[in-house]
């Protein structure tokens, strides 16, 4: 099972900025889930809102500010402590930093649709330009917008973002020929996953922070998660991987037991 960090490792440093994902990076973590808007000047930039609001010092529509404007801003405010300033990026900052990341869920929020008209142009570019065509899916639960980018390239991989049992998240997914289907945990069953799989999907759940969880999903066959915590949940798997391999006549397994009690540990609730 995948781990995917939530908006780089949303718990652990400050949410979809560049410190975030090399404090993610230097753990390990080469997956990730980000969201997306675009600034005043045309440019994709990591933040998850439509304003400034939330997670800076400032306030304002983030259409209202450039792309460099928008990097300056200090973006630690309501997020997870971090000794120095960390401003918005742009998808490209990101892009630059790795060359080994395998794989990025590029969520792209509700917006207007001249906007996002404008925003899809922008990422069928910069994927094609990067060939990115393996490494990236692009996510929504805009339908509109997953239109758009599957009517510019087909190649491109696009996912459904779904919080709800209705409209059934998996016949829409169906409808659009996604790739991904990326739902809230608290909606996933071992036979969503299954009729996924059966339909071509990856099926993604979010947000997901106790390990508890992580482990009834992976007995339903979901094939990642996206946790503010990829680092400690790493260290988790990576500990039980070696414990099973060090086991007397036993081999290493995908589907770990039921936790003891003491092995159940809340990490701090989290909306995506």
């Amino acid at each position: 099972m995948i781990v995917y960090g939530h908006r780089g490792a949303k718990g652990e440093a400050p949410e979809n900025t560049l410190p975030g994902f090399r404090h993610a990076y230097r753990h390990g973590i080469r997956h990730f889930e980000l969201d997306l808007v675009l600034s005043k000047d045309g440019i994709p930039v990591l933040v998850h809102d439509l304003s400034v609001d939330r997670t800076t010092y400032l306030k304002g529509d983030i259409s209202q500010f450039t792309a460099r404007e928008l990097a300056a801003m200090d973006a630690r405010r309501n997020t997870s402590s971090w000794p120095t300033a960390a401003g918005i990026p742009s998808l490209e900052d990101l892009l630059d930093q790795f060359d080994d990341l395998e794989h990025l869920q590029l969520e792209v929020k509700k917006d207007k649709r001249p906007r996002l008209n404008i925003l899809s142009n922008r990422l069928t570019e910069i994927i094609q330009r990067r060939d990115l065509y393996e490494k990236v899916a692009i996510t929504s639960s805009d339908t509109w917008f997953l239109n758009e980018i599957r009517r510019r390239n087909r190649n491109i991989r696009i996912g459904l973002v779904s919080d709800r049992k209705f409209p059934k998240p998996l016949n829409v997914a169906t409808r659009l020929n996604c790739e991904y289907l990326c739902i809230n945990w608290r909606l996933c069953s071992k036979e969503l996953v299954s009729m996924a799989h059966r339909r071509g999907m990856h099926v993604s759940t979010w947000t997901v922070n106790r390990i508890h969880d992580m482990l009834q999903l992976e007995g339903m066959g979901v094939d990642s998660i996206i946790t503010d915590y990829p680092t400690s949940t790493r260290i988790f798997f990576d500990n039980r991987s070696r414990t099973l391999l060090n086991l007397p006549g036993q081999e290493a397994s995908t589907t770990a037991p039921e936790p003891k009690a003491e092995e159940r540990f809340r990490l701090s609730p989290s909306s995506r």
